[in-house]
């Protein structure tokens, strides 16, 4: 073989090991825009869920004024309770998912500790659609002194407050304000499950 033709064949070998390099390389390029492409959709998608979430979390509140549908309900503790009953002085009607969420027995908990709604003379019902067993070991549980009051879904119905939560057919967490003359003033949706008891009282208060 002559030097001529070594040489010619060494750059042929040169070039064709460029030329696959630089295949490679292309491939790696494109290999990375569908990576980055990918990772951008997820963000996307991601920050999406979060919006979504943000919004579905965000609470809704209603000051239409109407008279209050009245009810009379069992309780935990065995006995019956009325709407009509609490006539003379104001009502919040607490709509929960009650047994077995654990945040909604836990924010009665907390109002209960709270001495300003006794001293403002609120009553607070929280009404949940369990049976008496069922509301009670929660209640046991995490040490909720109230009874809770036993809907078959009528009044929970009555009160625009199914579906408003996680659950179809269950009432969400919501507030609703019942004046002294059995008018609603107020009514409020929580879907984050959560309404600390100084910012209910705060949102009862401003509407007697």
């Amino acid at each position: 073989m002559t030097s001529g033709t070594a040489t010619r064949r060494l750059a042929e070998r040169q070039q064709a090991l460029q030329e696959v390099q630089a295949a490679q390389a292309g491939q790696a390029r494109r290999r990375q825009r569908i990576s980055w492409a990918a990772w951008g959709a997820g963000l996307l998608i991601v920050a999406t869920l979060i919006a979504a979430a943000l919004i579905t979390s965000q609470p809704t509140t209603s000051s239409d004024v109407r008279v209050a549908p009245d009810f009379t309900l069992p309780a935990s503790d065995g006995s019956t309770v009325s709407l009509a009953d609490f006539r003379g002085g104001p009502v919040v009607l607490y709509f929960n998912e009650g047994a077995g969420c654990d945040s909604c027995l836990l924010q009665m908990a907390e109002i209960e500790k709270d001495p300003a709604f006794a001293e403002t003379g609120i009553t607070v019902l929280p009404i949940v659609m369990n049976t008496a067993e069922q509301i009670n070991t929660d209640r046991q549980r995490l040490g909720v002194q109230a009874p809770f009051l036993l809907d078959d879904g009528t009044v929970s119905a009555a009160y625009d407050t199914l579906g408003k939560g996680m659950h179809e057919g269950l009432p969400g967490h919501g507030f609703v304000l019942v004046d002294a003359d059995g008018n609603q003033l107020w009514h409020g949706n929580y879907p984050s499950m959560w309404l600390a008891p100084a910012d209910l009282l705060k949102e009862v208060t401003s509407r007697l």
